[in-house]
């Protein structure tokens, strides 16, 4: 039987604008109106999380306040085990996503608490004091009605309908004009708390590090250079973008020759031009170039290379038959061994 094909899938595929990719995968997004949750990536893609503690605290994330989040509440909702969840819950509160408190309530009861937070990160950054409402740019220059000297005694009545809210709202903020300037004077340099922002991309005007030159045969000989040229020009029929022109073979040619002279088969260095293109490829000649610079292989080992090399000759002292006591030692020469030597001298020199 065929595997079966999802229409549905297969026409929102149809539908995605722009070539899709050869291999990898395809994402086809469809905006949430309802019952979703936000997840960023640092949680998503963290290096240092598994996938069950990523999965986890994504669930975690989606519950509402106030639901309990206990190895065993967690293992009573999913199908996951207690030692895989707790394993998990470790992840996050080690990571800093989840941190959990006993906590006493005001009736005496201790319980514990967990709080999870999608950006732990975050936190540690330093906070900006958050900014006072502003003042339309018209109103500090018109005195407040509340502080004009009010002939009759019901003008304060007949301006509350009007807005019962301006007169409030004026009357704090402008006897505390001096006092906001003094203390928003020190918050001047608050941005300035944040690490000083460095341009990891160098600058048109950087120098640039000169391109390694192309490789070079040590002779480039009739048949090197026919088979460079037609390998070259081969390649167009294994990859159709890399087409090349006959000044651009001229000048890659004694490449792959250093290539093949370095006993290199020819399907190996079609696979290493033709492997994992990028996609859009603009530039084919600057590709090869640079894969035919960087990727060159050592030249083979010879046979002298391979060789095991040679073991030290160690001499070996011979054996050798004690004369007085035909006892067996060690010595280069015929004699005596340490023992008869050491008694016949003596015996000499009370002799004598």
């Amino acid at each position: 039987m065929d595997t079966p094909q999802n229409t549905a899938l297969m026409r929102a595929l149809t539908e995605l604008p722009g070539p899709l990719p050869a291999r990898g995968v395809i994402h086809i997004a469809i905006r949430h109106t309802d019952r979703f949750t936000v997840v960023g990536n640092d949680l998503a893609q963290h290096p240092g999380l598994s996938t069950a503690a990523v999965g986890f605290a994504v669930r975690i994330q989606s519950l509402p306040q106030g639901t309990e989040v206990g190895v065993k509440a967690l293992a009573a909702r999913f199908p996951e085990g207690e030692k895989l969840i707790a394993a998990a819950l470790r992840e996050l509160e080690a990571h800093g996503y989840l941190q959990r408190a006993r906590t006493r309530l005001p009736n005496g009861r201790i319980v514990t608490r967990t709080v999870f937070c999608n950006q732990p990160a975050a936190l540690l950054r330093p906070r900006v004091a958050a900014a006072r409402p502003q003042r339309p740019p018209a109103e500090p220059q018109t005195p407040p009605p509340a502080q004009d000297p009010a002939p009759e005694p019901p003008a304060p009545e007949a301006a509350a309908p009007q807005a019962p809210a301006l007169p409030d709202v004026q009357q704090e903020q402008v006897p505390a004009t001096p006092d906001v300037q003094q203390e928003q004077a020190p918050e001047a340099p608050a941005p300035q708390d944040h690490a000083p922002f460095v341009a990891l991309v160098p600058p048109p005007t950087a120098p640039r590090q000169p391109s390694p030159p192309l490789p070079q045969p040590r002779e480039l000989t009739a048949e090197l250079d026919r088979a460079a040229t037609a390998l070259l020009s081969d390649l167009r029929r294994h990859a159709p973008r890399l087409v090349l022109s006959e000044n651009d073979i001229r000048q890659l040619a004694p490449a792959v020759a250093a290539w093949l002279e370095r006993d290199t088969h020819p399907d190996t260095i079609r696979h290493t031009l033709t492997n994992d293109l990028p996609q859009p490829l603009r530039h084919p000649a600057k590709l090869l170039k640079h894969r035919l610079t960087v990727l060159l292989p050592p030249p083979l080992p010879g046979a002298d290379h391979l060789a095991a090399p040679a073991r030290p000759r160690i001499a070996v002292t011979p054996f050798q038959t004690c004369d007085g006591c035909e006892r067996a030692f060690r010595a280069p020469t015929p004699g005596r061994c340490r023992d008869c030597r050491n008694a016949h001298g003596p015996a000499q020199a009370a002799a004598a």
